[in-house]
């Protein structure tokens, strides 16, 4: 018997869902050898632009490897240049977001360089998996674009070259998250759950429109408004608390992810208003547990969720995207449909992509 294939896995920020994502391939693969390397998630400008100098002269790219799995934020270009002996090594690149379809919210400093920097890793890449359809289209249109706008001496299927090497392979949700409910929703009083990271680009204001059209409508709700929370958060969260806090069943981040598994499991519908999500664990995971969806028809959405549980989205116009909401939501309560579970996501199955990908790549583990 051979020795097994060894894997480096780069994780140049090592954000909740990416963490996540890396444990569960180390976790059902343990037929590959594995070893990681993951940064710090802060100091987004700096980790994307200097992950390559953070491990310079790390001992573990001094070694023979038989492939390097590198998420979006690693400027793995960079690295095989500063590391020849690594130039040759084959690699995937796992592209969780990209920076061409990233939303601007107005306090960063403008800049090409993120995107420069998943644009030269997915040249440098053998293969560059996407976690959604849309992530991939957005990627290339968004390439495509900035390629054209450039001056002179570019290869003109340099984007092509990129879409014959892409392949879409989502986040797996875990299995033991595909429950059998005892109960049924609530259709009187439904629980609202809002599972989102609290930042802006996740839409809390149009959380905020919505629950007031509710209101307007006299439809009555209970709610839950969890997440990750940071230092700063966008108004439109005190808000909510202020006028809605009599409907509150949660708020706030769950430390004990035992209680908010049980959360997912006890709501009856999951609400986005995102902006920007570019595969949407919090909307699967609640799915899998048997909630209903309502979000907008944007995005990765329309890859999972059922179309009737898809509302007409204005991104220019946030009042008539709640009316729209709205109605979506009580025309399902009407309705009352059976949930419709993201069977194709989950571990077991998606696990035979990854390996398939890997083996493709490098052949198989022994």
């Amino acid at each position: 018997m051979t020795d097994p294939k060894r894997i480096l896995l780069l994780s140049g920020y090592d954000a909740g869902s990416h963490r996540r994502w890396r444990d569960q391939l180390l976790a059902a693969l343990p037929d590959y050898h594995w070893q990681v390397l993951a940064l710090p998630p802060r100091f987004f400008r700096w980790r994307i632009r200097g992950n390559p100098l953070s491990w310079l002269g790390e001992p573990l790219l001094q070694e023979p490897w038989d492939m390097i799995l590198a998420t979006s934020m690693v400027d793995l270009a960079t690295l095989k240049g500063l590391n020849p002996q690594l130039a040759r090594t084959p690699s995937i690149l796992y592209m969780h977001e990209n920076q061409f379809a990233y939303p601007d919210s107005g306090r960063q400093h403008s800049s090409v360089e993120p995107a420069m920097v998943n644009l030269y890793s997915a040249l440098a890449a053998d293969r560059v998996l996407f976690n959604s359809a849309w992530n991939r289209n957005s990627f290339l249109h968004g390439a495509f674009r900035f390629i054209d706008q450039m001056p002179d001496r570019l290869p003109p299927d340099m984007t092509a070259s990129i879409e014959e090497k892409s392949r879409v392979v989502p986040v797996p949700i875990d299995d033991r998250l595909f429950v059998t409910r005892s109960t049924v929703p609530n259709w009187e009083v439904p629980h609202l759950l809002w599972n989102h990271r609290w930042e802006y680009d996740k839409g809390p204001e149009r959380l905020l429109y919505l629950l007031r059209e509710l209101r307007r409508r006299e439809q009555p709700f209970r709610l839950s408004v969890v997440g990750e929370q940071f230092r700063q958060q966008p108004g439109a969260f005190s808000q909510v608390r202020e006028e809605f806090g009599t409907h509150l069943d949660n708020w706030g981040f769950l430390e004990r992810r035992g209680d908010y598994d049980q959360l997912l499991a006890s709501a009856d519908v999951v609400v986005s208003t995102a902006l920007h999500d570019f595969q949407g664990l919090a909307m699967l995971e609640a799915m899998a547990s048997g909630c209903l969806a309502l979000a907008p028809r944007r995005l990765a959405y329309p890859e999972y969720v059922p179309q009737s549980q898809c509302y007409e989205g204005h991104e220019d116009d946030p009042h008539a995207e709640a009316r729209a909401a709205a109605d979506t939501l009580q025309t399902l309560l009407a309705q009352r449909p059976a949930p419709v579970r993201p069977e194709d996501w989950r571990t077991s199955r998606l696990l035979v992509d990854y390996r398939r990908q890997i083996q493709e790549i490098i052949g198989p583990s022994v």
